[in-house]
């Protein structure tokens, strides 16, 4: 099967975003970004993002996630620690992060390293979780072949019933990452594809440089 898709084409002509009207501090722009997103497009999740790893296999792989917060210090999400992600992250901190949000035709990118959150933070964002999320963290060991669908109803049943009217404990296998910041880029399209692209890196003395990058 063969489809040319060459003639698919499209304006970006929403916005601008110049080097003189960014701060100097990328979290801010960051946080100005997906407030506006956020306001503007409720259609969306404005939270989803790809996380990009280096596998235990040598390839890399992206997969969406949601981001839960953002401070200075960097992005924060969670997962199951012993899944793929999980373990490829703990053998190679150094990810990436993606944010697209076509509707604005922006997207940002984030370079920088992972690491665990502290586990009481773990445990304040799970006790947070509807139950059923909960149980579907004890439910699923995530990455693992199962042999069908059926498997992971039962196992949700027999838990539900086991830990009915009970507090839900944290799987010691499930909690956050944060991922610092080193390199964050914010694109945003404009017409004939010379998109403004501002990035910004971690110097050795904690400040941000910022420059303007060519599409």
């Amino acid at each position: 099967m063969e489809k040319d898709l060459s003639n698919y084409r499209k304006s970006y002509e929403k916005g601008e975003l110049l080097l003189e009207n960014t701060p100097e501090n990328p979290i801010e722009l960051f946080r100005d970004w997906f407030l506006e997103i956020d306001k503007n497009f409720p259609e969306d999740e404005t939270n989803a993002m790809t996380i990009s790893t280096i596998g235990i296999d040598g390839f890399p792989k992206n997969r969406v996630v949601l981001l839960k917060k953002y401070t200075h210090e960097g992005f924060i999400f969670y997962t199951n620690y012993e899944s793929e992600k999980g373990k490829a992250i703990q053998a190679n901190s150094n990810v990436c992060l993606s944010f697209f949000w076509a509707g604005a035709e922006r997207q940002i990118i984030i370079k920088g390293k992972a690491e665990k959150i502290a586990e009481n933070l773990s445990d304040g964002y799970f006790e947070s979780r509807p139950r059923g999320s909960q149980l579907g963290a004890l439910v699923s060991n995530q990455s693992e072949i199962i042999e069908n669908r059926e498997v992971l109803e039962d196992k949700l049943k027999t838990l539900e019933v086991a830990l009915d009217g009970k507090e839900i404990p944290r799987p010691k296998s499930w909690g956050g990452f944060i991922v610092k910041p080193q390199v964050i880029e914010f694109w945003q399209g404009r017409a004939n594809r010379l998109h403004d692209r501002i990035h910004y890196k971690l110097n050795s003395d904690f400040d941000w440089v910022k420059n303007r990058l060519s599409p």
